[in-house]
């Protein structure tokens, strides 16, 4: 299925319509509204707020089901982990329906846990398209998430693009910024290398 960026303001992250499936929730109700009676399934690639600050009101408008990896899944409802307080407010304070792990298979999309910027970060990945949907781990300008908020991990993050690095990328949907419909994998490679470049 084709890949459709519903864009995030310059804070808040960007999300992606793929099938009946939604990544990310940053965005409005009012973003998504239209799509309200074909969107089933809410993925989030991590806790953050700026990724999750409406999955309630979403899940509620669509009647959909909330997915997230079981070692985010607290972030939900604690404050401090999903840094809401850093966008004065609150944690959603919902509880997902599913958790989960990396190789699961939801609808087309292969979970694949990429830790370093989250503990429980995720990305999505459409073997047949090669299209990437990437949450916080890697961006299409070769930058990379941080990884010096709660639960970051430098090493991690390293392990996890060096995974990405392996997959034959076509079109790369990052959580912030402008996807790349082709070549995504030459952003990720990009990303490797700054990363070893800025910090050995």
């Amino acid at each position: 299925m084709p890949v459709q960026w519903i864009i995030g303001d310059p804070v808040f992250g960007n999300s992606f319509l793929t099938g009946e499936i939604l990544v990310d929730a940053g965005v409005t109700p009012m973003a998504v509204s239209r799509y309200r009676d074909r969107i089933k399934k809410i993925i989030l690639t991590h806790c953050h707020y700026d990724h999750t600050a409406y999955v309630k009101e979403i899940a509620h408008m669509c009647n959909a089901e909330v997915y997230i990896h079981h070692l985010d899944s607290s972030g939900l409802v604690e404050d401090k982990k999903s840094l809401s307080m850093n966008f004065a407010s609150h944690s959603p304070g919902i509880i997902p329906d599913h958790t989960v792990k990396n190789g699961d298979l939801i609808d087309d999309l292969i979970v694949i846990h990429t830790p370093g910027h989250t503990p429980g970060s995720i990305c999505l990945f459409n073997e047949a398209s090669g299209d990437l949907i990437s949450g916080d781990t890697v961006f299409t300008d070769g930058g990379f998430g941080r990884f010096d908020f709660p639960g970051g991990d430098r090493n991690a993050l390293v392990r996890s693009i060096d995974l990405l690095c392996t997959l034959e990328i076509n079109g790369l949907y990052p959580g912030h910024g402008e996807p790349s419909l082709h070549d995504g994998i030459r952003h990720v490679n990009a990303a490797r290398q700054l990363l070893g470049m800025t910090f050995h």
